[in-house]
């Protein structure tokens, strides 16, 4: 038997028993409906039961993406070149493919985004248009040669997160992110200990290579202690916001041959996810800022805002020091 209906009074289903049940487009859904219908999953006439979701991409902190990224659901991507309708085996578009994919190509801002690119997109004026999941995330296993060196990069806080972001440079000057400290509520000192603890074996000896470089914010007094707890010196960052994104854009760009300049390691979180950050719906970890970090101007596009940017603070920190230098000090007589 197969059953119809709409999802807009839960308390109708209460009484009833399945083995499938499908919802579409379910980002209409809030969570206590989804898990009102998982609780229906009892018919117990096959062998499984499952509840199964469609939708497009909706804001990166919808509760269906919150729920995926905590292994609470199974997500299966499926883009319009996988659609026979649209797209031919060779690759080639089909003619109803080719008309569609023009419409979608045409799409704007955040649309464009969800829509065509299959992003979890937040809003229009995006600072890092090129972002990709498929072409800028590495999987969680990897791990960077033990010969590249290893640079640091952190941005001081304490109710707005701390971050330390661990960073390895390939022999082409490619950056890849392979670890990250993302929290909350901890002091300077306690931050440092984990640091430590994540790069050394319990006798103190590093497990990889030290950082060539500790890159930090200009807080002096957090500076100084994190110094004092690593037992390491630090380097005060490069902050000029313009011509630091602009750097990061050029790395981050896609090359008709070959890989993006720089890139993320999925799931490398130092302690797990800050339960602080999550209850709020706010990002969890540098990959999770990308997709709300906007312009303030969508015109004049010289400043982004200033909202849920830390790691992309650091981000723009560590290209600045490998690809921006300081111009030399010529004095005309």
């Amino acid at each position: 038997m197969i059953n119809y209906g709409g999802i807009d009074r839960p308390t109708r289903i209460m009484s009833s028993d399945y083995d499938v049940i499908l919802v579409d487009e379910a980002t209409e859904l809030d969570e206590g409906d989804w898990e009102a219908l998982t609780t229906r999953l009892r018919h117990g006439k096959v062998s499984f039961q499952q509840l199964i979701g469609c939708c497009n991409p909706d804001k990166p902190t919808h509760w269906l993406k919150a729920r995926a990224d905590r292994g609470a659901l199974v997500v299966l991507t499926s883009i319009h070149r996988d659609n026979p309708k649209f797209v031919e085996r060779d690759g080639s578009p089909t003619p109803i493919g080719a008309e569609y994919l023009a419409k979608l190509d045409a799409l704007t801002g955040v649309r464009r985004l969800r829509l065509r690119d299959g992003l979890w997109a937040a809003a229009d004026g995006l600072v890092y248009e090129s972002w990709s999941e498929r072409e800028h995330l590495l999987p969680a296993i990897w791990l960077p040669p033990m010969d590249w060196p290893r640079y640091w990069v952190i941005d001081f806080g304490y109710r707005n997160p701390f971050v330390c972001q661990w960073w390895a440079k390939g022999p082409d000057g490619e950056l890849v992110m392979y670890r990250e400290l993302y929290r909350t509520g901890r002091l300077v000192e306690d931050h440092a200990k984990a640091m430590l603890k994540a790069s050394t074996k319990a006798n103190g000896e590093w497990r990889e290579p030290k950082p060539s470089a500790i890159i930090c914010d200009h807080d002096a007094e957090d500076r100084a202690t994190l110094t004092r707890h690593l037992e390491m010196p630090t380097t005060p960052a490069r902050k000029g916001v313009s011509d630091g994104i602009q750097a990061v854009q050029s790395r981050m760009r896609l090359p008709e041959n070959g890989l993006p300049r720089l890139r993320f390691v999925r799931e490398c979180l130092v302690g797990g996810r800050d339960p602080v950050l999550t209850d709020a719906k706010k990002p969890a970890s540098t990959v999770e800022e990308f997709p709300g970090y906007v312009w303030e101007d969508l015109h004049k596009k010289e400043a982004p805002v200033k909202e849920d940017d830390h790691g992309m603070d650091c981000v723009r920190y560590l290209v600045a020091h490998h690809d921006l230098h300081k111009e030399p000090n010529i004095r005309w007589l």
